[in-house]
């Protein structure tokens, strides 16, 4: 049961909330993905009946027991010794792969484009996902060894989980068992203060660990639906404790989780936020440059903002790093992607709308539904089939605390995706001007993630030829989305790739691969060599948080990411 935690520990860990183009998705687009299927199923009877053929002979094989269909040894959800020697759960399985087998052999004659056949794939994996026996009692093994093994107990367990989620999380398995977690005790525990607060948001500083800190600080940008103490999860994997921990003058944003009446904050908000951030990091420091970091959504906030800077004539950008951030999205990056449309996005933005906010339930549901396989089925197999409690993990106990997301900064963020803002320059407008990423020269160093499926690598790497800079970094971390970043030293499995020869990154991803190499360990090391060289000289450490303009407040995390909305 050990090794099953752990694995679904690190599934669901790849699987974390993230902001994109996903939030445009609206009901009629999976309505019309099935309708695609349906049309193409009409339109060729004699290649539906070849194919309805060839899965009965599939069928008859496994009833005379001459079927040789067997689960992919690397399929965890069939790793039990039943599957093989058990009559029963032989033949179950191979029923379900037979008929895997026969829709994925039906949608490859089908004559679609690349859009319209990702869209296929998607809708038929979720409903593939939705037919395999291990989320079945009767039809999962390890389930029934386990009701026998406790005595009936697992059974009860699992319906008093199912209960549980009925009542307290609104339909919905769960994910994370949050009653080992406490913000301030055990997670989020790096020492500082909140030194400006207004409606959107709290900057937090962080205390010094040296004696001697860079004079040039770094302000982190965080995702808006997620809350900022990603950063800071645990002591052994906390980018802040790195961070100070190296001399860096750390400060963090903190935004707040939008209320209904505050569903008009849109971008020109948050990076008005983002300025006055910087604004108060530099009054405090006595810094005229400020370093950024950001990740995902917070990766695009970002860039706006420099975008804005440079536009403005505004110099206070040092360098600026993004992390699992994609910048110029296509529609075949993830099959999930294919699903929207214009007519979804409209939709989609007239719900919010309405709403004023998009809520945090509903966009972790709507999330899940696009990997039932990894966010859904899986815990219903451990918690109600197993009756086992989900795992304790930070991670995901971070991820299950996401915030609502305001209508209108949603429209912005579909904006960006469907007129590709940051590809062009300045001819989209927002925040106040027109978005020209070529006029943004700061150094840059850019994160992916060999195995992220919300931000995929390669999308990531086409940032990296739209800015003005001359010095960009390029690191690709083995692992996925927020695993990627959260991937300290003390990793003993942690590698990275990056580009063997200094100078100009290749204009496109596969060139970049050609040309890289492995590196075992961790790339923090290797980004805070860079941050360091770029933030100036050392002088003493501050004594003291915040200064006589802007007091140190409340103790970190703050009041934000603890208000109940």
């Amino acid at each position: 049961m050990a090794d099953s935690k752990i694995r679904l520990e690190n599934e669901a860990a790849q699987s974390t909330l993230a902001l994109g183009p996903l939030i445009g998705v609206a009901r009629e687009d999976f309505v019309g993905a099935v309708a695609l299927l349906l049309r193409e199923t009409a339109s060729d009877p004699a290649r539906l009946v070849r194919h309805t053929t060839a899965m009965a002979e599939d069928m008859v094989k496994i009833m005379t027991g001459k079927s040789e269909l067997a689960p992919d040894p690397k399929d965890k959800r069939f790793m039990d010794p039943a599957w093989q020697y058990n009559p029963f759960f032989r033949a179950g399985v191979q029923y379900y792969l037979a008929v895997q087998k026969g829709m994925r052999s039906w949608l490859e004659e089908l004559e679609l484009d690349e859009l319209e056949r990702n869209r296929a794939n998607f809708i038929a994996n979720i409903i593939l996902d939705a037919l395999a026996p291990t989320n079945t009692l009767a039809g999962n093994p390890t389930a029934q060894k386990q009701i026998i093994n406790s005595g009936g107990l697992s059974l009860i367990k699992g319906l008093q989980n199912a209960y549980n989620d009925l009542v307290h999380n609104k339909g919905m398995v769960s994910q994370v068992d949050k009653r080992p977690f406490k913000l301030g005790v055990n997670i989020a525990t790096s020492k500082g203060n909140v030194v400006y607060r207004d409606e959107i948001m709290e900057l937090i500083q962080y205390a010094p660990s040296t004696e001697e800190v860079y004079e040039i600080p770094q302000l982190t940008i965080p995702p808006q639906i997620n809350k900022m103490y990603i950063n800071d999860l645990s002591p052994e994997k906390s980018v802040v404790k790195w961070q100070v921990d190296n001399g860096i003058q750390t400060f963090v944003i903190s935004w707040r989780n939008p209320r209904k009446e505050q569903g008009h904050w849109g971008m020109a908000d948050y990076v008005a936020a983002c300025e006055k951030a910087l604004e108060v990091v530099q009054a405090i420091t006595g810094s005229d440059k400020v370093n950024v970091s950001a990740g995902c959504s917070g990766g695009q906030t970002a860039s706006v903002l420099a975008s804005k800077l440079a536009a403005t004539g505004n110099p206070v950008l040092g360098t600026l790093t993004l992390m699992v951030c994609v910048l110029h999205p296509m529609p075949t990056d993830i099959e999930a992607a294919s699903l929207v449309s214009e007519n979804g996005m409209k939709l989609a933005r007239q719900r919010a709308m309405k709403q004023g906010v998009i809520k945090a339930d509903d966009l972790a549901r709507g999330f899940a539904w696009l990997r039932p396989n990894d966010l859904i089925w899986n815990y219903v197999i451990n918690n109600y089939l197993l009756g086992q409690d989900p795992p304790a993990f930070d991670v995901l106990f971070w991820n299950a605390d996401a915030t609502n997301l305001s209508a209108s900064l949603m429209g912005d963020f579909l904006t960006l995706f469907e007129t590709l803002a940051f590809t062009k320059k300045g001819e989209v407008e927002m925040a106040g001007h027109r978005i020209d990423l070529s006029k943004v020269t700061a150094d840059l160093f850019i994160l992916g993630g060999v195995t992220d499926h919300i931000t995929p690598w390669k999308a990531t790497y086409r940032s990296t030829q739209l800015f003005g800079s001359k010095d960009v970094t390029y690191v690709l971390s083995q692992s996925g989305h927020m695993q990627a970043i959260l991937n300290p030293p003390t990793n003993p499995k942690a590698k990275y790739f990056i580009q063997k020869k200094k100078g100009k990154l290749p204009p496109t991803a596969d060139e970049w691969l050609a040309g890289a190499e492995e590196v075992k360990g961790s790339w923090w090391p290797l980004w805070m060599e860079w941050v360091q060289a770029r933030s100036g000289a050392k002088r003493p450490a501050p004594q003291s948080l915040g200064n006589a303009q802007y007091p140190p407040l409340e103790a970190a995390p703050g009041l934000y990411v603890v208000e109940e909305v």
